[in-house]
């Protein structure tokens, strides 16, 4: 890992002083000063054919260009080498104020300059403004800084021109292409949303065979996606993507099934944190969730809503101001999700709470039954299977037969049951711990034993 650190230092360090370079010729030609230097790629950038850096081989994989590279390497600047755009904040005397073709905005603790796509167009085409339309393309969903996630263009206030907005590097490659770490994105105030895994394994969930047969319809899609909609020329007919939903009682399984998906996929599944999205703000709630489906569209991430009626509720009889924007929320939803290319897994405790329009659009309906008893008796046995902490009293047969209780509710007995044994000085669980757990269990649920 050092490493590899130390061989991104050394190519960032020649690739920023190669874009200082370029920037100090632009300012010289845009002021009309003496320059040795007509044209700013005249400044051959680093050559990285034998540069085994991450930066290098990002670099020589996309087959980057001049203009390519400037935009890449001005991402990351701020990051590695602020005082390196000091530069701009030259004062334009005439106005007493900084020059509105360098672009930049300042950030609320940093106080260095920070980067925006206008800066970039000045870097590289100055006022030319033919160059300007072709650098547009850069900012294109479909040019491959954004496709990837690479680069980010944040904007901020709706109605601003396309150029102010935000350039930035997004937090994975900034830290592939310095530390050299490929680190995921994690749960943050910013960042509304966590990757989930489990150390269980499919062995591990017991569910019907019609649930399984569905749950591996969703797997077949995720491998064989580029066959149906490129070979098999589906994809003008038959929208991108695969919505399905998981509803049925708490603790049968919904989120370890979503969790386990990526296990046969190799995808990560990014859980969102329904709190941090909705606001009561006009326009937070979008906002909030356009962030997270623009980067999971960019990193092929699956989406799973838990509890999702509390974000794709009913929509109501518009009777005031803050019904008609719930259903404008909905609307808005309803319309991400059916846009999203990826995979989305909607869970719910009760299908009736979620909008009919939602429920249409699904690819995939699967119901998650309380388990029956021998679904049951496997969900205890793998508790205690390859482990000597049961004692021989213990018959999880008779309990799976005589106790309706979901995967979760069994998971939570064992818990109590563990606890109780060695709050008694027992290294074993009796089966009168289980039976006190079942009871607890069953009041929890609003049931007698």
């Amino acid at each position: 890992m050092m490493e590899a650190a130390s061989a991104n230092a050394r190519t960032l360090e020649a690739e920023v002083e190669w874009f200082v370079r370029v920037m100090e010729t632009r300012f010289s030609l845009h002021f009309g000063q003496e320059s040795a230097f007509s044209d700013v790629r005249e400044h051959a950038p680093p050559h990285l054919a034998s540069d085994d850096s991450e930066y290098a081989r990002l670099v020589r994989h996309f087959g980057m260009d001049f203009d390519e590279r400037i935009v890449l390497i001005l991402s990351i600047i701020p990051h590695v080498r602020p005082e390196a755009l000091d530069m701009f904040f030259v004062n334009n005397k005439n106005f007493g104020r900084g020059f509105t073709e360098f672009g930049g905005w300042k950030g609320k603790v940093h106080g260095g300059f920070l980067p925006t796509c206008e800066t970039a167009s000045f870097v590289l085409n100055g006022n030319c403004l033919e160059s300007r339309f072709r650098f547009m393309r850069m900012l294109d969903d479909s040019h491959y800084f954004i496709e990837n996630g690479i680069i980010e263009i944040d904007h901020q206030e709706a109605g601003e021109p396309l150029f102010a907005g935000m350039l930035k590097i997004s937090g994975e490659y900034l830290s592939l292409l310095t530390s050299g770490r490929s680190q995921k994105p994690d749960f943050s105030a910013n960042f509304p949303a966590k990757r989930i895994t489990s150390p269980l394994a499919w062995d591990d969930l017991v569910l019907g065979r019609e649930v399984l047969d569905e749950v591996e319809n969703i797997s077949a899609w995720i491998r064989h996606e580029k066959t149906i909609m490129k070979e098999w020329g589906l994809g003008r007919t038959v929208k991108p993507g695969y919505r399905c939903l998981f509803y049925g009682p708490p603790g049968t399984g919904k989120t370890l099934t979503a969790t386990l998906i990526d296990a046969n996929s190799g995808l990560d599944v990014y859980r969102i944190d329904l709190s941090m999205v909705v606001s009561k703000y006009i326009g937070e709630t979008e906002k909030n969730l356009a962030g997270i489906f623009d980067q999971a569209k960019s990193r092929n991430w699956i989406l799973f809503f838990d509890e999702a009626d509390a974000l794709f509720g009913k929509r109501t009889q518009a009777s005031s101001s803050n019904d008609r924007y719930a259903n404008q929320e909905v609307s808005y939803l309803l319309q991400r999700v059916e846009d999203f290319p990826g995979l989305v897994i909607l869970a719910t405790n009760l299908r009736a709470n979620l909008d009919e329009a939602f429920a249409r659009r699904f690819q995939s309906s699967i119901f998650f039954p309380l388990p029956d008893a021998e679904q049951r008796k496997k969900l205890w046995e793998g508790h205690f299977r390859g482990k000597r902490i049961a004692r021989e009293d213990v018959d999880l047969g008779r309990i799976a037969e005589e106790h309706v209780l979901s995967g979760g509710a069994i998971a939570n007995v064992v818990r109590y049951a563990a606890i109780r044994a060695l709050n008694m000085g027992r290294n074993a669980i009796s089966h009168e711990d289980l039976a006190k757990g079942v009871a607890k269990e069953l009041i929890k649920e609003g049931k007698t034993v």
